[in-house]
């Protein structure tokens, strides 16, 4: 094993672009960028809303590691037995410890075991428990069993991403917010060695409102009635991070974003 490693972020995949994009683009960046792991949230995948079994398996076949996820995993059937199946797919830890399956696994490559833990926001999302207590908890459990944590913090808010970054400031690699879909700018690594974003974006439909048919949203804005969204067509862009973390140190000591369109016309 070299100085460090490197772990690939990819934001919410978003409907049957949002997957091309992986099935078409994950092997060029893993290759490109040296991914030792990749983690790509997964909630939007089937059509906008959950995951499928056959997804999920195309996900780990063209290399990513785990799939995390948030409060619309619980939107397929498929959703509810793969989280009893597969402990590489996960939905939010904070949930209470009835809900199917669990929010944190253990993934190990080149002798570097990566913690990766998924945890969501309460501000105008879902009411679970405190996501700040049960991320310093796990990574108190976990110091044992893994070399380094990483946080995927599915939220609304930024500044509830922002103060759960700063709370566990030093104790965790990283900590990357998802769920908006828009990827922020505001990339950085602490002072004890956290690496933060607000948003990775979205891995999905790059002519639409947020992944979905922007005629949908404009209409559901303009009448302020409801209407199902759909996913919209066409190219897709790729949005995420790679985080580079040092294997003594077990720090973050680079942070970078991922940001263009993938071309669907070959």
């Amino acid at each position: 094993m070299g100085s460090s490693i490197k772990a690939l972020f990819l934001g919410d995949v978003v409907g049957q672009p949002g997957c091309r994009a992986v099935f078409m683009e994950l092997g060029k960046l893993i290759k490109a960028h040296n991914a030792d792991f990749v983690i790509v949230n997964g909630e939007n995948a089937a059509d906008g809303f959950g995951i499928t079994d056959q997804i999920a398996g195309d996900f780990f076949s063209n290399g990513v590691d785990v799939i995390t996820s948030g409060n619309h995993i619980w939107q397929k059937l498929d959703d509810l037995t793969l989280l009893g199946k597969d402990s590489r797919i996960l939905r939010p830890h904070n949930y209470p410890a009835k809900a199917p399956g669990n929010g944190f696994v253990v993934v190990e490559k080149r002798g570097f075991r990566l913690g990766v833990l998924n945890l969501i926001g309460r501000y105008n999302l879902v009411h679970v428990d405190c996501p700040f207590k049960c991320g310093m908890s796990t990574i108190s459990k976990a110091q044992k069993e893994s070399d380094a944590v990483v946080i995927d913090f599915h939220a609304e808010l930024v500044d509830e991403k922002e103060a759960l970054a700063s709370y566990l400031d030093g104790k965790c690699a990283c900590v990357v917010g998802t769920h908006t879909h828009i990827q922020t700018a505001d990339e950085r690594i602490s002072d004890k060695g956290t690496a933060y974003i607000s948003d990775l974006g979205m891995t999905g439909p790059s002519c639409s409102v947020i992944g979905g048919e922007p005629e949908i949203s404009i209409y559901r804005s303009t009448t302020q009635l409801p209407e199902k969204m759909k996913v919209a067509e066409g190219d897709s862009q790729v949005n995420g991070v790679v985080v580079e973390i040092d294997v003594e140190t077990k720090k973050a000591i680079q942070i970078y974003r991922i940001n263009y369109v993938a071309d669907f016309s070959s």
